[in-house]
């Protein structure tokens, strides 16, 4: 499988310390299967920190999803409740119960694999912490929604998995 990371550099050694915190998916490097995703990511990422955009390609091989080493979580393609609850959890920079298996945190999930939480959703899961929707309100938000993929990888043994193939 080919995953795809927008960047404004070339990625040669992937470092999980650089990864910034309080992510859909917790701490961790991002990359999608959707190579036009990548792109509109580089563009924007050169855009705020200066440089050009950078598409980094990586390999991973197909059934890694069946490696019983690793802990996955995968929410498949579609917005749930479950997935909204831990979209929320690993943003929300006060949560602090780690046994929560809706959270991320502490990096218990090698990889995780779902939807972006786009800044749309962003707004609804804004307006659902200050109390001025409910949750039902934020689910049927999300419903209409259009998503798009990622996999985060959050662990040394999940990066170990990815073979640098090129950049554009």
């Amino acid at each position: 499988m080919i995953l795809y990371h927008g960047s404004n550099i070339d990625i040669k050694n992937i470092s999980l310390s650089a990864c910034r915190p309080y992510k859909d998916f917790g701490r961790g490097f991002y990359l999608t299967d959707i190579p036009e995703q990548a792109e509109r990511m580089a563009e924007r990422v050169a855009k705020i920190y200066g440089g050009d955009p950078v598409l980094n390609i990586f390999e991973i091989d197909d059934s890694f999803r069946d490696y019983t080493n690793l802990n996955i979580m995968n929410f498949g393609e579609e917005t749930s409740e479950e997935w909204a609850r831990f979209v929320m959890n690993n943003r929300n920079r006060d949560f602090d119960d780690y046994s929560n298996p809706l959270s991320n945190h502490d990096s218990k999930y090698d990889i995780v694999i779902g939807p972006v939480a786009d800044d749309n959703m962003a707004i609804l899961f804004r307006q659902y912490e200050e109390e001025i929707i409910d949750f039902d309100t934020l689910l049927k938000g999300m419903i209409y929604k259009k998503t798009s993929s990622q996999f985060s990888f959050h662990t040394p043994a999940a990066v170990s998995l990815l073979r640098k193939v090129s950049y554009e």
